[in-house]
């Protein structure tokens, strides 16, 4: 008997990220992130000596990207990350896909990463940034550490963020020919974890894990996890640090003219090298 199909888990309450999204427009939002991701995407994406005709935006939180890339193609459409993650883009339709800071909270990358290739025209382009790596590392081990001391057992708190040799991966699983990925590293300075985590906020980037503590965390364990965020990872000006790893990546719909693909392990460019080298 054939096995079922396998589904992907679902890690994340995409119901809560709009409504965290939502409060964090309300409240002000913080956006020096998204910023970099942008710009440096549309960086790369000026690199590349083509024209564009037909574009999507795929779930990038603002309007920054759509902006941009109004006077670059001739028609852009912004295509939401919904709950059941379809992206309802017909095959063959678009020869440019971007995307900034949303992927990293898809429950099915792999299933959104075939999406855009099949909505891809042959020779078309995917440009993305998604948040991963060491994405918040402090946090994560300073709250695994006070719950285990204060609590006795560890609760999801930071969402898992892909590495870049995963994401490669599943570029290439999903039928993108010349994938490649580099990574950003941006270290942040706060007077405290309570500035961090007001920052993340703002961002719309709280806990939405299924598996989430439902009850408040008890005032004894934040205040040991503000300790031991402090203790291990403060600069001598008593200033923490927080780390986050901007995931650039880049892959092509399969077309005739492409080069070929390089032996496995032996690319050696960057995404910059790579989009430069492609011709109109």
């Amino acid at each position: 008997m054939a096995s079922p199909p396998q589904t992907a888990p679902h890690l994340f309450d995409r119901a809560l990220l709009r409504a965290h999204q939502a409060r964090a427009r309300r409240d002000g939002a913080v956006t020096f992130l998204l910023e970099r991701a942008v710009e440096d995407t549309l960086d790369r994406l000026a690199a590349v000596a083509r024209q564009f005709s037909a574009a999507a935006d795929v779930g990038t939180p603002e309007a920054a990207v759509e902006a941009a890339l109004r006077g670059r193609v001739a028609s852009i459409e912004r295509v939401d990350l919904g709950d059941t993650e379809s992206l309802r883009l017909a095959p063959e339709s678009r020869d440019l896909v971007v995307s900034a800071l949303a992927l990293q909270f898809v429950n099915d990358l792999p299933g959104v990463l075939a999406q855009i290739r099949r909505a891809l025209k042959p020779d078309g382009l995917l440009l993305a940034a998604m948040l991963g790596g060491d994405t918040l590392t402090e946090l994560r081990q300073s709250f695994a550490a006070a719950e285990a001391e204060c609590e006795g057992g560890v609760s999801p708190r930071v969402i898992p963020f892909a590495d870049l040799r995963d994401v490669g991966a599943l570029l290439q699983r999903a039928g993108f020919a010349l994938p490649v990925t580099d990574v950003d590293r941006v270290v942040v300075r706060y007077a405290s974890v309570f500035a961090l985590m007001a920052d993340l906020r703002r961002m719309g980037a709280t806990n939405i894990m299924f598996e989430r503590r439902r009850t408040p965390t008890r005032r004894a364990t934040m205040l040991r996890m503000a300790e031991i965020y402090a203790e291990r990872f403060a600069d001598a000006d008593g200033r923490i640090r927080a780390t986050f790893d901007i995931v650039f990546l880049s892959g092509w719909a399969p077309h005739e003219s492409q080069q070929k693909p390089l032996q496995p392990g032996s690319a050696k460019a960057s995404l910059e090298a790579a989009v430069k080298g492609r011709k109109p």
